[in-house]
């Protein structure tokens, strides 16, 4: 939308940037409410917040406003709740005990996000390309306001809330902090991929079709999660993330070199549907571990602490992806999320647990 109508994909990356670093701030405060009060009683009122944020976006750039109030509006969506923490939260409290039960919960769960990714890209271009600019936003809106609203309406499923539970922050838990830089460069590959992907795909002359190859992405990871889901996990979940996270290292430079060597969108596509097949199973071991690592009653802090890791990572790629693009070329934007999962990877394995007894 903002590239569309500002011609600079540099300011598109900043904006998304900046309203993204605020949720990382917003978002575990949130989270605490929602575990001292309940999901329903919290996520509502802050999601209405969140959608007069949006609105006041489109508004300022279908107006022409200055491009300092789109990096306030964009801000003001950090309250969005995080509906997929909250989504986990239920099915931990539903299948406790269960294991298997809960990691094939927590793969379905992530192919659902997957599929969301694959459609929502797909719409916002059609949408975006079709109508106007501010149309895909325009939607979003509402559909996050429609779906909050049947989410906080399922009271069934809803885990009862906590109060003040004392003791540490989950922040401060063993293992959390190293979790979550992990978590902030994984963020960091999807904020750079999408805005390169976007960029290259415009300088293809094809920009509608970026949508598409966005979705083609979400297609492999949403795969991968239905497979990773049917089959038993091996190993403690601290052992298979190194493992996963290098499987994701070694693929992503597959879109580098297809966009390098060949410049056709065509076979990009095709290296980010295989380099999407990593995503799954890296997301559902990574929230594993941030339920081992969360104290008991604050789970959709510690959820939402991830996710402020992988916002905080979005944010930076989001930016250093569309500096890249606009100013190295978008091919060679591709190198940024390529550098991102081996920093992640390097990151991983730097603090594996040592097995000594």
């Amino acid at each position: 939308m903002i590239a569309g109508t500002r011609g600079s994909y540099a300011l598109a990356g900043a904006v998304t940037a900046t309203g993204l670093a605020a949720t990382a701030v917003v978002a575990p405060w949130v989270a605490r409410l929602v575990d001292r009060h309940g999901q329903a009683r919290v996520a509502v009122p802050a999601t209405a917040v969140a959608v007069l944020g949006s609105l006041a976006l489109l508004l300022c750039v279908r107006h022409g406003a200055p491009d300092w109030t789109l990096f306030a509006c964009y801000a003001a969506t950090a309250t969005t709740p995080n509906t997929g923490g909250m989504s986990r939260a239920r099915w931990a409290r539903l299948l406790d005990g269960d294991e298997p039960a809960l990691h094939t919960a927590q793969s379905f769960e992530q192919a659902a996000d997957e599929l969301c990714f694959m459609l929502g890209p797909v719409l916002a271009a059609l949408l975006c390309g079709t109508f106007f600019p501010e149309a895909g936003t325009l939607v979003a809106a509402v559909l996050l306001l429609t779906g909050v609203l049947a989410f906080a309406a399922q009271r069934a499923t809803e885990p009862p809330p906590h109060g003040r539970v004392a003791g540490r922050s989950p922040v401060r838990s063993p293992g959390m902090p190293p979790l979550l830089a992990v978590c902030l460069a994984l963020g960091a590959v999807f904020g750079a991929t999408e805005v390169v992907t976007i960029a290259f795909a415009d300088a293809a002359g094809h920009r509608t079709a970026a949508g598409a190859v966005l979705a083609l992405q979400a297609a492999g990871s949403c795969a991968a999660g239905l497979v990773s889901g049917a089959v038993r996990p091996a190993g403690p979940a601290a052992d298979r993330l190194p493992r996963c996270v290098a499987v994701m290292a070694a693929l992503l430079p597959l879109p580098l070199l297809a966009a390098a060597l060949t410049g056709s969108l065509g076979w990009v596509a095709l290296a980010l549907l295989t380099a999407g097949t990593a995503t799954a199973p890296v997301m559902v071991t990574t929230m594993t571990l941030v339920r081992e690592r969360t104290p008991p009653g604050r789970l959709n802090e510690g959820m939402t602490l991830a996710l402020t890791g992988l916002l905080g990572g979005i944010a930076g790629g989001s930016a250093t992806g569309g500096w890249a693009a606009e100013h190295l070329g978008p091919a060679a934007g591709f190198a940024v999320p390529a550098g991102a999962a081996a920093l992640a990877l390097a990151v991983s394995l730097a603090s594996r647990p040592s097995h000594r007894t």
